[in-house]
């Protein structure tokens, strides 16, 4: 039996059972946190099921990075109590060379994950939420309050205080029209403005327009050259915020897109779009880590292992969520918040590998 059959008849079992594991887990914390409300509602154990079976693709997907960092982590420090790794390195193998098809496969991992998460863990998800809201009979409301969209390139800005989806209405609208050099050319007000979906466009009641006349503003009828371009779609004005790590690369980068165009915050959204690339590579990272981690002792393998593994991924965790807070608030760029902790990481994980005892 060769030394990379070896390795992976040994880690192999540890890896599914540590996924099975921490993914049974995060099933059973997500029923505990919700067992009330679906008692309060008397949901059938049947729907509740399914429920649990849409979730568990999403734990997967969880578990997969804290699976194999502990599954390395384990197998490795086995192989250093064991004094196998001591056969190994007299041999004239490296460490690295030894652990290499570990990280092929983790590098191969990674690339599923995501593949795994784009096709499946979203289309399962949505149907958890859905399903759920049902169950619980939460519904989103569409209205929206206080919006600014910028349209035409920013050459057109809508400014509303109420959007009512129920009529497709805008109520107390000024529309701001800019040229091309973003001088203010007019400002239409209106009472209330309709969604007209046969002609697409905003029909406007009570309005009034102020017309920029060479530095002095003049009170006009309102006028079609300025009405006519009042074509962005009722849908803008939802209420109908998406959380990017909720959908397909496809449809984040369009969302993403729709909040550049629209003038709408982005950085939170364009970081967590990032992310959607960056965080499948933690699995190959973590292994990293835990070769580095491995055969720290020789005593109490199993809960070492657990124990290095579970500070090393909330150490992550933590630094990826103050990275994506710094990438929200503008700090950082929104790339930066994503990518950073996977490069400082793999950083640390190559100084451990250096210095682990071989």
């Amino acid at each position: 039996m060769t030394l990379v059959k070896y390795l992976y008849r040994r880690f192999m079992p540890v890896f599914v059972g540590a996924v099975a594991f921490f993914s049974l887990v995060l099933v059973l914390v997500d029923l505990l946190m919700n067992l009330w409300k679906y008692i309060q509602n008397q949901v059938p154990a049947t729907q509740v099921f399914m429920l649990m079976l849409y979730y568990v693709p999403k734990t997967i997907w969880y578990a997969v990075p804290l699976g194999i960092l502990f599954a390395s982590s384990f197998t490795l420090s086995n192989f250093y109590a064991g004094n196998e790794l001591t056969a190994v390195f007299a041999s004239g193998v490296s460490l690295f060379k030894f652990t290499l098809p570990l990280l092929v496969f983790s590098f191969v991992m990674s690339f599923v994950l995501f593949i795994f998460e784009d096709n499946l863990v979203v289309n399962t998800y949505a149907k958890k939420t859905e399903l759920q809201s049902q169950m619980l009979k939460e519904k989103k409301s569409l209205n929206n309050d206080r919006i600014v969209v910028l349209a035409e390139g920013g050459n057109v800005i809508y400014k509303a205080d109420l959007y009512e989806d129920a009529q497709k209405r805008l109520y107390n609208v000024y529309f701001i029209f800019r040229d091309e050099h973003q001088n203010l050319q007019a400002v239409i007000h209106a009472d209330s403005a309709k969604w007209d979906t046969a002609q697409n466009i905003w029909k406007l009641q009570n309005a009034m327009q102020y017309t920029n006349r060479i530095g002095t503003i003049v009170l006009e009828t309102v006028s079609a050259e300025y009405t006519e371009r009042l074509v962005e779609p009722a849908e803008t004005f939802r209420n109908n915020t998406i959380s990017v790590e909720e959908v397909t690369v496809k449809v984040a980068k369009e969302y993403v897109e729709h909040l550049m165009r629209t003038g709408l915050p982005y950085n939170e959204s364009l970081s967590l779009y990032y992310k959607k690339f960056a965080f499948p590579f933690v699995v190959f990272i973590v292994v990293f880590l835990s070769i580095g981690l491995s055969g720290r002792t020789a005593k109490n393998v199993m809960l070492t292992s657990l124990a290095f593994s579970i500070s090393a991924a909330v150490l992550f965790y933590v630094t990826q969520m103050v990275t994506m807070l710094l990438a929200k608030f503008g700090y950082i760029s929104a790339f930066s918040g994503a990518w950073f902790p996977v490069i400082l990481f793999t950083v640390i994980s190559v100084g451990l590998l250096r210095g682990a005892r071989t």
